[in-house]
């Protein structure tokens, strides 16, 4: 989200209105947010060397120190909504459904939740990553089409189609709104995501 950042995507910041709107809107239905944090895992280059080997050691080490908890890049945007009481989530991998690097599905699952909104950075890598698992782990999903950013539109309209094809309902934040307070008297409300990259 940063200027500068290790993997900074300019058009996340332009989305932040839209994500926290999709927040208040859960919010006011009497749902919950949930945001999901890429934390470098703590043995990463046992873990995951599949993924470090990929970077000379420089660039390793220092997406290693940016991801780290605690770590100002790990740390969620400023501008983002975000409450104490909301629940804040770490995963190793770019999707949040991993089993052993995530506890999502679990939190979910004694939650009773079914559905999911899916919002955040980048479109194409952990927001598409974690639909895909969620979808095939049986949750519905929601992907925002002008809530998730990437670095391009092409990047970002090939996910979109993706989603459309197998994995997710595609809508605007304004449609994940109206559907939200019409379902508020009718049903649970879904729990809405916003990966942090």
């Amino acid at each position: 989200m940063e200027p500068g950042a290790p993997v900074e995507v300019p058009a996340a910041r332009e989305i932040v209105p839209n994500v926290n709107a999709i927040s208040k809107a859960v919010r006011d239905v009497g749902s919950r947010n949930i945001f999901v944090r890429f934390t470098t895992p703590a043995a990463a280059l046992d873990q995951w060397s599949s993924f470090y080997s990929r970077f000379s050691a420089q660039s390793r080490q220092a997406h290693q120190e940016a991801f780290a908890p605690g770590a100002h890049y790990w740390k969620l945007w400023p501008e983002l909504d975000v409450r104490e009481d909301e629940a804040k989530v770490d995963k190793g991998r770019f999707a949040a459904f991993i089993p052993g690097t995530c506890d999502l599905h679990r939190m979910l699952q004694e939650r009773g939740i079914d559905t999911l909104i899916i919002s955040g950075t980048l479109t194409n890598c952990c927001c598409e990553s974690t639909a895909r698992d969620a979808m095939q782990l049986n949750y519905k999903v929601i992907f925002v089409s002008d809530a998730n950013a990437t670095f391009t539109d092409a990047e970002h309209n090939a996910t979109l189609n993706n989603m459309c094809a197998l994995f997710a309902d595609v809508m605007s934040t304004q449609e994940v709104i109206d559907v939200l307070q019409r379902s508020a008297a009718r049903t649970a409300p879904p729990l809405k995501l916003a990966s942090g990259g």
